[in-house]
Parts: structure tokens; sequence; C-alpha cells
């Protein structure tokens, strides 16, 4: 009986999985037809976006809908509607909201490092960061390292070039 009850649990667990897995890829598959005609690029591998209704003055301004580059974000019934299938978690909402912790965006680029922001100052520090990190790679790149330098102009070189010099003032 054991061997049974085991075999049931195991099976009704990949069940879930296959349904889990199914439903993911008909939500990726979804995303994917609803961004093709705007041309917009996927970023981050998954992401989630709320907006405290509580909070919300969107009577008042518009502007997070004014913002979304893809109107994932709409005016409806008095407040802000939201199509997650749309959202690129660009964040731009979050940047033109009157409103700190509003709108709530988490989201997981492809390295595997998550974000979280919900204010315009967290976002643009987040931002900050990332194109730091980015600007002392690139520096990395195109300049020596101290290692580099030192051999290129170690001591055996040195004596070549004052020899040189010497010969020429001669």
């Amino acid at each position: 009986m054991r061997k049974e009850s085991k075999a049931s649990k195991d099976s009704s667990v990949d069940m879930f999985e296959m349904l889990t897995e199914t439903a993911e890829r008909e939500k990726k598959k979804r995303r994917e037809e609803l961004r093709a005609p705007l041309g917009v690029k996927e970023f981050f591998i998954e992401g989630k976006i709320t907006i405290n209704k509580r909070t919300c003055r969107g009577v008042e301004c518009k502007l997070c809908i004014k913002a979304c580059p893809t109107n994932a974000l709409f005016w409806k019934f008095g407040e802000v509607g939201l199509t997650e299938e749309l959202c690129i978690y660009c964040g731009a909402c979050v940047l033109s909201c009157i409103v700190d912790d509003c709108i709530k965006i988490t989201r997981k680029r492809q390295d595997g490092s998550s974000e979280e922001f919900s204010k315009a100052k967290d976002f643009v520090a987040l931002q900050h960061s990332i194109d730091t990190k980015r600007r002392f790679e690139r520096v990395q790149e195109v300049f020596p390292k101290p290692e580099d330098y030192i051999r290129r102009h170690s001591k055996s070189e040195l004596p070549r070039k004052r020899k040189a010099r010497s010969t020429k003032s001669l």
C-alpha cells in the first residue's frame, strides 16, 4: 500500500508541475503576441507590478498612464487599470507618479539579480548604480591594469631607453 501511495503522490506532483509549466508557457506566449506589434524588447525574465488603489490619485494626474510606453496602464471606471501582459517593468510609471509607494515594481534580470522599487528616488538610485557598474567595466576594458602597466614598463626596458638617449645626445 505504501508503494501505491508514493506513486500517486509523485504523479500528482508531476501533474501539478506540468500544469504550472503549461500556464507559464501560455503566459509568455500571450505576452509575446501582445508585445509583437509594439516592437518592444523584453529585458527582464519576470516581474510584477502592483498599484495601491488607496493612495493612487489617478483622477488628478493620470501621469503614469501617459508615461507607459506599452499602454499597459489605462483609465477604467474612475481608476487606473493594468494589463500585466503588456507591462515590460521599465519603471516609467514609477518615475512619473506623484505619490511615493503607489506603484510597486519587482523584476528579475537575465543574470538572476532582483530589483524592487516603488519610489522615483529608489529607481533613479538603481539606474545610477547600474550605469556606474557599466562605466567601471568599460574603463577596465579600455585601460591597462596595474600589473600590465608594470610589465610593460618594467626595469629591464628602462636601461635600453637610457642608452638610446645617451647615444642621441652625442
